[in-house]
């Protein structure tokens, strides 16, 4: 705490959550493209939609039930686990509309919220206890609240969940301004022969789709199996039941081999079953 700062005593609670959590509705205003996309996403993904929609739900069950808790277990783990969800449901969002490419930095930024909280847990909360003494100061100088950056990283978080960190890489290469990632999600339909570069682009595209779907399922199943498992919130055998029947759900559907799925060979990412529609020649992509 710096000369101009003045220590107030914090303390932490859940101020509000959602009833519920619904998928994307309708966009009737959009361009005839985005409202294909969306006609399309709704139609061939019908599983992955409804699954994701329940583990939402799920989630927001669980937070519901433990809302009166104080701890500061429950406000680190409910912190990260808010700007989780809000991150895969904007993701879901932007897929439905055919906006593919916004979806990889909302996807890594979800995996860094769901392995900070699987840090925290690994490490006692001693961290975030730590930077909740002095979280909050008022900062005289300024005339501020002022908050302490805490700067966290939770990259072993990562490389220990095989899960996790398979989909972080991809989605973290796909986020930056790499030459052949920004290629590949601005021009699906180049050939050996053209580069075609399709300028914000919203046509429905499968392969996307099914990707995109597949990390969110991912992800939700971790943040799940986290939340359910800490041993900071109360989850009952009903809602642990029904957990256990949505993972098994979601990992049948990603077992898949007829739907897209990348795997790393080499040190690259080998896409499978990459098409624009239900009836185009699935191909593979070297990336």
């Amino acid at each position: 705490m710096t000369q101009s700062g003045v220590r107030t005593q914090i303390k932490t609670a859940l101020a509000g959550f959602p009833d519920r959590y619904a998928l994307p509705s309708r966009p009737s205003a959009a361009q005839p493209a985005m409202q294909d996309a969306f006609r399309q996403t709704q139609f061939l993904l019908p599983g992955e939609l409804e699954l994701f929609e329940k583990m939402m739900n799920l989630q927001l069950q669980i937070v519901a039930a433990n809302a009166r808790l104080r701890t500061s277990e429950a406000a680190a783990l409910f912190s990260f686990w808010s700007r989780g969800f809000a991150h895969m449901a904007d993701a879901c969002t932007m897929t439905t509309l055919g906006s593919y490419s916004a979806a990889p930095p909302l996807v890594r930024a979800a995996c860094d919220c769901v392995a900070a909280q699987r840090s925290l847990l690994s490490d006692g909360f001693a961290e975030y206890e730590e930077w909740l003494e002095n979280a909050v100061t008022q900062d005289r100088e300024h005339a501020a609240m002022a908050l302490d950056l805490g700067r966290f990283r939770a990259g072993s978080a990562l490389a220990e969940d095989e899960r996790l960190g398979g989909v972080y890489r991809l989605v973290s290469d796909l986020s930056m301004p790499h030459l052949g990632a920004t290629a590949l999600q601005i021009a699906p339909d180049s050939n050996l022969q053209k580069l075609a570069i399709a300028f914000g682009e919203t046509l429905f595209h499968l392969g996307w789709a099914e990707l995109i779907a597949g990390w969110l399922l991912t992800l939700s199943d971790v943040q799940l199996t986290i939340i359910v498992s800490s041993g900071v919130f109360v989850v009952d055998h009903s809602i642990l039941a029904v957990y256990q029947s949505y993972s098994r759900e979601a990992n049948s559907i990603l077992a898949s081999r007829r739907r897209c799925y990348v795997e790393e060979v080499d040190g690259r990412y080998l896409f499978h079953n990459y098409r624009r529609t239900a009836s185009g020649s699935p191909k593979r992509v070297l990336l």
